[in-house]
């Protein structure tokens, strides 16, 4: 895995070692052929898990990690999005599809997860906003998806499709002032890098977040929103998410795909 930042000379030589350098690695990477089978079934009164997944073209980690979400995406009880980061264009490659605003998440999320903060790095899974883990990592992901699947519903999200766009029904308990916003993502791209760690590869990326913006302010309680057809049109974009969230940059109260 990437890791962000290096602070003093034995801290800098064990980062070292656990970065992403193409050499051996003993994360449990997910190869094509395998079965990704999660191992709880959905909780469909708590609704789908948020899988937020920072990546880097520039790093040779990654791909394992781009390649079990790509894989994850067809199960029904998960809401993926792909979020590549910035810092690793100093490598010799600018990431095509990184945008800042996932690198400020994910220093955010540094200093606010309940477990596997800290610092950032890649690749880095967030479920719920709550866990993050290398996101490569199978087992790992399995078990903080089970943990989240258990957990006591206290918000939902019903969708209502009408002729003029969609209803967004937002309802139950809140935690503090959550804000809900509507992501724009682009169901698969596949990128041809140039340079860098992963030079002479192709590389697909699923679920990467294009755009974002606050449609919502919910204290808890029943709220509706309104969502119109002019307000899906994001450029590179073909699907579409809702997402409550404490604050800028908290816990994922609920997710939820437009298309189901």
């Amino acid at each position: 895995m990437r890791l962000l930042r290096h602070s003093g000379l034995l801290t800098g030589f064990a980062l070292f070692l656990a970065a992403c350098s193409g050499g051996a690695t003993t994360d449990h990477t997910v190869s094509e052929s395998e079965d990704i089978v999660l191992a709880s079934a959905p909780n469909e009164e708590a609704g789908p898990v948020a899988i937020e997944l920072f990546t880097s073209q520039g790093c040779s980690s990654c791909p394992p990690a781009d390649r079990l979400v790509s894989e994850l995406v067809a199960d029904p009880g998960l809401v993926i999005i792909t979020r590549p980061v910035t810092y690793w264009d100093r490598l010799g490659w600018r990431d095509t599809l990184a945008r800042p605003e996932n690198t400020a998440l994910q220093r955010a999320y540094a200093n606010r997860l309940s477990r596997g903060g800290g610092r950032s790095y890649t690749p880095q899974a967030v479920v719920n906003g709550r866990v993050g883990l290398v996101g490569s990592r199978r087992g790992e992901l399995e078990q903080a998806v089970a943990e989240a699947r258990a957990e006591r519903p206290k918000t939902s999200i019903t969708i209502e499709e009408n002729e003029t766009g969609y209803r967004i029904l937002i309802d139950g308990t809140a935690e503090s002032d959550a804000v809900v916003r509507l992501l724009a993502l682009d169901r698969s791209e596949t990128v041809d890098i140039g340079r860098g760690e992963n030079g002479g590869r192709s590389v697909t990326y699923t679920n990467i977040l294009r755009a974002e913006r606050d449609i919502g302010h919910w204290t808890g309680g029943e709220l509706a929103i309104e969502i119109g057809a002019e307000d899906l049109y994001a450029e590179g974009s073909d699907r579409y998410a809702i997402v409550v969230r404490n604050g800028s940059s908290g816990s994922i109260l609920a997710a939820q795909y437009l298309d189901g």
